[in-house]
Parts: structure tokens; C-alpha cells; sequence
């Protein structure tokens, strides 16, 4: 009876579809094919599933292929991440980046004796520089766009690795202090956390800021990869009680970000920003950017000159144009901006030629996730490296490309309670620590061989890239 009752209700199900599909007029498929156009659709959907685990190669998806996911996995869980019967990875690809072994690597005991370098964001600029070890840290990730939970998990993940994690745009909630990792605070167009009621600076919040001894350093944001040009964007069914508080908005509406600072118009409005927020604070202060037309970091840079060496920012955060989370229009997440291999090695060189290279610390954002992206950055120029979704994928993260809809399976981008359920903040905070702690080391093991004792030793001469001809070129030839 049960199952006579379940096929008349499948078969009364087939013709309400088939009446609704050929009497709609919005999509043809479905007129022509009742019920069974529908599976086009599903199968459109589901095709994002089914291409990462059963058609692409380990080495064609994109934005991150299989090999990429496969070592984070095996790093985040502290497994065995050797490989057998050579490299599958293609050596004539125009733009990869291969390293140069040095003929007399440091040994295994000038290696333990060796004290490791050390980076120091503000000296002699700032009342209270930032000094880290670490060349590899956490990029910015809003509260917001990231759940409780995910924000948890990498605030633990980052004390124990030794690392730092920066706010993203979207303030600092409670959850960035679940444990007591260094944070840096950026500060987006709409200045969520650090905003007074008119939606200005507000440099009371500021300053309380500045007293966290957590805020190790404040990050101006001019713009990012995902989307140079525009502001952040928050769909208001993310935007919760405690995210609204957090950034100082009203609950369940659209949170967008202007797409430029209102109150920075030029140079000189940029350096009075930088020394307002670093005189109230008295931490080092940098800017964030993805580099397009460089005629106005020209500009920037001479009127640092005319002002004195003082005025300038204390590190530079280029972010790559491939970059991003969350939401994006996809006409700018497509087509504009440089990456990261094309504006590191830009902006490191007018920062040599202008004689600021010692003064301002270059940090480089992007898409590398791992050992291998990292050590070619250091090559081009960076003093350190941050990730986002490398951090995502130690999170848990399966490439679901649901980011900006609420529908993350994983927990790391919905605010949905049911989805968040699966991710344990402590589970995952061991697998971030992991995550960092091999990426570090294989980075390492990558300047050792180069012939260096440590990573921020390494430079162009350790490394070439493959020209449009599919041939090595030094990266000291372009």
C-alpha cells in the first residue's frame, strides 16, 4: 500500500512539473522538454562537483587544481606528502617558476646552528614596531564573509603556529581573540570596527584599537584582487546581530563597501591617513592594493621624498588580481589588475629606485598556497607572503565555489547554523597550524637547496622563469 501511495505521488509530482514546464515561458529547454530539460540544469549545477573529482587532470583546474588541494590536505593533517615516479607537473608552461640548486647546500648541522631571520615592520618609525619570524601569514578574511566557527579556528590555528591573521574589512569580533595570535587590523573604504555614526574614522575606536596588544599592525585597504575598483560586498542574509555590531551596520541588509576611501583623494590625503592612524595607534601601518596603472604610486612615492622618509607607509600588501573569496562582479574579477608575479617585481624595483626599498616591507597576497608559489614570491622580491584560501582549504575547504551565497557546505562561508555545525574550531585549528607549519618548512627545504640559509635570503638568482617559447629565463633578465 506504502509503495503504491509513493508511485502515484512520484507520477502526480512528473505532471504538476510537466504542466508547469510546458505552460512557463522563460526558459525554452524546459518548454520543449518538459521534466526531462530540468536535467540539464541539475546536471550544470552538479558539474562543479563532478569535473574536480572525475574529469580534471591533477594539473588543468582552475583556480586551484587537484595537486594544489591535494598537498594542502596532506600538510593540514600532518601526513606523508612525498611523491613517486617523478612530477607531473609540466616544465614548459610560460610563466612557472623553478628554482636553481646550489652546488654546496648548507648541511643538516649549519642548518640547526643557523638563527633564523627576523622581519621588523615600523623600526625607528613607529612607538611600537612589529618584529615576526614568520614569512608566511594569514590574508585577510572578513568576519562576515567567514563564519564564527572558521574565524575561531584560525585565531587558535595562528597562536599555535606562530603566525599572523589579518581581520579582513570586516572589523574584529570576539572570535579573532579566541586565542592570542598576532592580528593585523585592516581598515576597508567603509572602516567597519574603526567607524563613527556618520560612517567616518572614528579615532576613538581607533585608539582602543591601538591598546589591544593583540593589533600587532593596521592595514589600509585601497583595494583588492577580487575586484579592484569596488568595495567589499556582503549580502545581507550573512549580515547576523553579531556582524552588524561588529561593523557598526544595520542588521540583515547589504553590506557594501564604498569603492574608495571617500576622505583619500590623492597622495597627500593617502600619507595623512597613514600618519593619523599610526600617530593614534603608535603601530606600524602599511596599505593594501592591487597594482593596475602605477602613475600614481610614482606620485606617492615623490611626495614621501618631499615630506621625509618618516611619512612613509611601513609595509605595501600587494594583493594578486586572481585573488578573492567572496563576492565579485566576475567582469572585474576576470580582467583587471596584475598578479602578483608581475607586480612584485614592479613595485620592488621603484621602491629600490626611489631609495624606500629598506623602508617600507613588501608583502605579498595571492594564490599561493604552496611551498613552491611562496619561495618564488620571496625570489621576486616579497619580505613575506600571505594566503587566504590556502587557509580555506586547511580549513576544509572543497572548491565549492558557493562563497557568496550562504551555501558553503563546509561551514567555512555560511552563517547558517546547520553547515557550521560540521566545522570544529578546535579539529581545525590543529589542521591550520599543520598547514603552516609544513608550508614554512618545505619552503625551507627549497632555500637550503637554493644554496641559502634562510627563506628571506632568497632572490632572483635562485630562480627562472619559462619564457612564451616554453625555454628557462633568468629572472634577473626580466
Amino acid at each position: 500500500m506504502v509503495f503504491a501511495v509513493a508511485i502515484l505521488g512520484g507520477l502526480f509530482t512528473i505532471l504538476l512539473l510537466y504542466i508547469v514546464d510546458i505552460n512557463q515561458t522563460s526558459q525554452a529547454i524546459r518548454r520543449n522538454y518538459p521534466v526531462i530539460g530540468r536535467l540539464r540544469y541539475f546536471f550544470e549545477h552538479m558539474g562543479v562537483f563532478f569535473r574536480q573529482y572525475f574529469f580534471a587532470m591533477d594539473r588543468e583546474e582552475l583556480p586551484f587544481n587537484r595537486a594544489q588541494r591535494s598537498w594542502i590536505a596532506k600538510a593540514a593533517k600532518g601526513l606523508d606528502g612525498t611523491l613517486a615516479f617523478g612530477s607531473t607537473r609540466p616544465l614548459d608552461k610560460p610563466g612557472d617558476i623553478f628554482f636553481l640548486n646550489a652546488g654546496f647546500p648548507p648541511t643538516d648541522e649549519e642548518i640547526a646552528a643557523h638563527e633564523k631571520a627576523l622581519v621588523t615592520y615600523g623600526e625607528g618609525y613607529a612607538e611600537q614596531p612589529y618584529t615576526s619570524q614568520s614569512f608566511f601569514n594569514i590574508s585577510a578574511m572578513s568576519f562576515g564573509a567567514l563564519s564564527e566557527p572558521a574565524i575561531k579556528a584560525l585565531s587558535m590555528g595562528a597562536h599555535k603556529a606562530g603566525i599572523w591573521l589579518n581581520t579582513g574589512e570586516g572589523g574584529m569580533a570576539p572570535h579573532h581573540e579566541a586565542a592570542p595570535c598576532d592580528v593585523v587590523f585592516q581598515i576597508g573604504t567603509a572602516k567597519y570596527g574603526v567607524r563613527d555614526s556618520n560612517g567616518n574614522l572614528s579615532e576613538e575606536r581607533l585608539r582602543i584599537l591601538g591598546e589591544n596588544p593583540q593589533v600587532k599592525m593596521f592595514e589600509i585597504k585601497l583595494s583588492q584582487g577580487a575586484k579592484p575598483g569596488k568595495g567589499g560586498i556582503l549580502p545581507g542574509e550573512k549580515v547576523t546581530q553579531i556582524i552588524a555590531t561588529t561593523r557598526g551596520i544595520p542588521i540583515g541588509e547589504d553590506s557594501i563597501s564604498p569603492n574608495r576611501h571617500p576622505d583619500i583623494r590623492c597622495s597627500d590625503d593617502l600619507l595623512d591617513f597613514i600618519a593619523k592612524v599610526r600617530g593614534t595607534t603608535g603601530k606600524p601601518t602599511g596599505i593594501k592594493f592591487v597594482l593596475g596603472q602605477t602613475d600614481w604610486l610614482d606620485d606617492l612615492l615623490s611626495k614621501i621624498h618631499s615630506r621625509g622618509i618618516a611619512s612613509a607607509p611601513d609595509f605595501i600588501t600587494l594583493d594578486s588580481a586572481d585573488g578573492g573569496t567572496g563576492a565579485a562582479p566576475q567582469s572585474l574579477m576576470d580582467n583587471l589588475g596584475l598578479t602578483v608575479w608581475e607586480s612584485v617585481p614592479i613595485v620592488d624595483k621603484k621602491l629600490r629606485d626611489a631609495g624606500l626599498r629598506d623602508r617600507i616591507k613588501l608583502i605579498a597576497s595571492g594564490k599561493m598556497v604552496n611551498p613552491s608559489g611562496v619561495a618564488a614570491a620571496l625570489c621576486l622580491g616579497a619580505d613575506s607572503v600571505n594566503t587566504a584560501r590556502g587557509f580555506m582549504f586547511a580549513l576544509g575547504c572543497i572548491q565549492a565555489l558557493q562563497c557568496n551565497q550562504n551555501t558553503c557546505p563546509t561551514g567555512i562561508t555560511t552563517h547558517n547554523p546547520k553547515l557550521q555545525r560540521g566545522l570544529d574550531p578546535q579539529n581545525k585549528a590543529e589542521r591550520v597550524a599543520s598547514y603552516a607549519r609544513s608550508l614554512r618548512k618545505e619552503v625551507e627545504l627549497i632555500a637550503h637547496s637554493a644554496g641559502v640559509m634562510d627563506p628571506h635570503n632568497l632572490g632572483p638568482e635562485h630562480a627562472f622563469v619559462i619564457n612564451a617559447k616554453g625555454r628557462p629565463q633568468s629572472l634577473l633578465k626580466g
